[in-house]
């Protein structure tokens, strides 16, 4: 078994030609930087909600996967054997409601990654349609991903693949948010990876729509105009921000027991509210 990478939250293994093994673990990250303190069950809850997703979507795009089984008993329920892939070097994000990065964005500019926006939009608000506002990979020892504009995309992997890849994005965020919609969530924005296979097909990699990978909010909840009330990764971040105390470089503060217990509820929360399954 070889060690390939060691990500912020997954590490990735192969012990077979063409085939690799990812192990998401129950690290967290903020600002790009691993906290001390691990979010117990995490990286169980975020493979078993990307292996359903990736069932939910597989008519839209093929994906990596091969097993959930056919891994080493100590990572099992956390881990997925997948086909090796060249992985697109860029970081493909559709945003359907004005939050995060895409906010500040718009009120300096009044557009997101070169897409101009509607005046007068607040905080929390709706698009009129879903956009996409894709970021460049940037390997964290050596910054952060930076906004990047489709014509950017299309500069870095060809006119054809940009498509492909803007396309797919929306449709794969179109297709999640009415879902979700339906049980009550809001699938605010979602960063997708998608991975080249040796004869050019497009597949569906790493984890998708997962709290750490998206910005959930609870639909009975959402009021535009003020910062809304998360249920992902971001209650990790605002108590972060909140702290005053830390100026996000490494290392990062151990993260309270309330604020851990608070996280890992709405991992599983958001789990059982899009899966319709219970958490073991």
């Amino acid at each position: 078994m070889q060690l390939l990478h060691k990500g912020k939250v997954r590490d990735v293994y192969s012990d077979r030609p063409g085939e690799v093994i990812l192990v998401a673990s129950d690290r967290v990250s903020v600002y790009d930087v691993v906290l001390p303190t691990p979010i117990p069950d995490k990286g169980k809850v975020l493979t078993s909600l990307s292996l359903w997703w990736f069932d939910q979507l597989a008519d839209i795009v093929p994906n990596h996967v091969i097993s959930a089984d056919d891994v080493p008993d100590e990572w099992r329920g956390r881990a997925i054997r997948c086909r090796q892939v060249e992985i697109v070097p860029v970081e493909c994000v559709a945003r359907g409601y004005l939050a995060g990065s895409g906010w500040t964005s718009y009120q300096e500019s009044g557009a997101v990654s070169g897409v101009e926006l509607p005046p007068g939009l607040v905080e929390g608000d709706r698009l009129p349609e879903p956009i996409f506002t894709p970021t460049t990979k940037t390997p964290p020892e050596l910054g952060h991903d930076e906004p990047m504009t489709y014509a950017e995309v299309g500069a870095q992997v060809g006119e054809s693949l940009a498509a492909r890849l803007r396309d797919t994005t929306l449709t794969l965020y179109r297709r999640a948010a009415e879902l979700m919609e339906q049980r009550g969530v809001l699938l605010v924005d979602t960063k997708v990876e998608f991975g080249l296979a040796p004869d050019g097909t497009l597949l569906l990699a790493d984890e998708v729509i997962t709290p750490d990978s998206s910005r959930f909010w609870q639909a009975s909840q959402w009021a535009p105009g003020r910062r809304q009330v998360s249920y992902d990764k971001q209650v990790v971040r605002d108590w972060a921000q909140d702290l005053g105390t830390w100026d996000k470089t490494p290392p990062g503060p151990a993260v309270p027991a309330d604020v851990v217990e608070k996280t890992r509820g709405v991992y599983i929360e958001m789990y059982e509210r899009i899966t319709g399954r219970a958490w073991a």
